[in-house]
């Protein structure tokens, strides 16, 4: 799975092999989340630094757009409609 990037890390930072081969797990697990995964959780720990749900909403739509695969640009209406239901 990945052999070059994990070979690539392996020669190019001082992580070996097995330890390369991790990252490039968890950096694909971390990418696997779906969007409305990455919304509920993003909402959760932005209220848990006390925003308040107009600037959380805001803050996620601009996240999303950092995504590795962007999802389709989704309103504040869909946004909440995702963490409520």
């Amino acid at each position: 799975m990945h052999d070059e990037l994990v070979d690539h890390l392996a020669r190019s930072s001082p992580l070996n092999r097995g330890e390369a081969l991790r990252v490039v797990q968890d950096v694909l697990a971390y990418f696997d989340e779906t969007t409305e995964d990455f919304v509920r959780r993003r909402h959760r720990e932005l209220q848990a630094q006390g925003l308040v749900n107009a600037t959380i909403f805001e803050r996620i739509e601009a996240d999303l757009r950092y995504r590795a695969v962007a999802p389709p640009e989704l309103s504040l209406r869909q946004l909440r409609r995702i963490v409520y239901g």
